[in-house]
């Protein structure tokens, strides 16, 4: 068990033990599309609130088998930006159907599903604790019921939309996340070789290096603020560097492209 999956799980019961009890709050955190500007929280709150046992159970299931391997590899602060990402992105695609109410984290639990199935694509789990089936094709075959079942136009008061919300909002998120990552690595490998030049004094092993020139020592100084940039970038994610370190990031970026 991790942390954010812990909480996640902790919030999820205590939102359903809550709706129980009290069955007009659960129409008051849903999400209504065409109410949007009466409810707009819902577009948050519509993931906590389940509908029955048998809902909360099998979502909760998901979370607590695939979600751990996903926050020890990722950590805690951009696990929890991937899962309320993929929520939001199911709440979105929930517009397309703006006369109908939609409850659940199901849109959530199948970005991380295709998340794991990403990563650990030959992992085998078992449906229903009796059939063994390779998590790629388990959802594989979730991705092709969702749109065959808006293809058919089935009414069955499932949402379609916002399963199929939650896989193409993962999909592009790790996307992009794969691209920034490849940028970052990129980057660090130039300012590497390029520190290495510019770093003044030490006999150093490479005897192709050029010799320090006049300056170096300032760019050098450069260097090491960028290295820690890209540390943090590696700890909180993009969106944690300030203005000034994103300017500095281009400004060096552009300043080795050119070179």
């Amino acid at each position: 068990m991790t942390p954010w999956v812990l909480r996640l799980l902790i919030a999820n019961f205590a939102v359903f033990g809550l709706t129980a009890f009290q069955p007009q709050v659960a129409n008051y955190l849903a999400l209504y599309p065409r109410a949007i500007l009466i409810q707009p929280w819902g577009i948050f709150t519509y993931m906590f609130v389940h509908a029955g046992l048998g809902h909360i159970f099998f979502n909760m299931l998901i979370l607590y088998f695939f979600g751990p391997p996903l926050e020890s590899m990722w950590g805690g602060r951009e696990f929890v930006k991937y899962y309320l990402a993929t929520g939001l992105s199911a709440a979105a695609l929930s517009f397309f159907t703006p006369h109908a109410g939609v409850i659940g984290a199901s849109g959530a639990i199948y970005g991380i599903m295709l998340a794991f199935a990403l990563n650990w694509p030959d992992m085998q789990v078992w449906v229903w604790f009796l059939f063994p089936v390779r998590i790629k094709w388990l959802v594989a075959f979730m991705a092709a019921v969702s749109v065959l079942s808006l293809v058919g136009g089935e009414a069955d008061g499932v949402a379609h939309w916002a399963h199929l919300g939650g896989f193409l909002g993962g999909f592009l998120y790790l996307r992009v996340q794969d691209r920034v990552g490849m940028q970052v690595r990129q980057l660090r490998k130039t300012v590497a070789k390029r520190k290495f030049s510019a770093t003044p004094g030490g006999s150093g092993d490479d005897d192709s290096a050029p010799p320090p020139r006049p300056g170096s020592r300032a760019e050098s100084r450069v260097l090491d603020e960028v290295d820690r940039v890209l540390d943090k970038i590696s700890e909180s994610g993009l969106q944690s560097l300030t203005e000034e370190e994103l300017e500095l990031l281009d400004r060096v970026s552009k300043k080795y492209r050119q070179n």
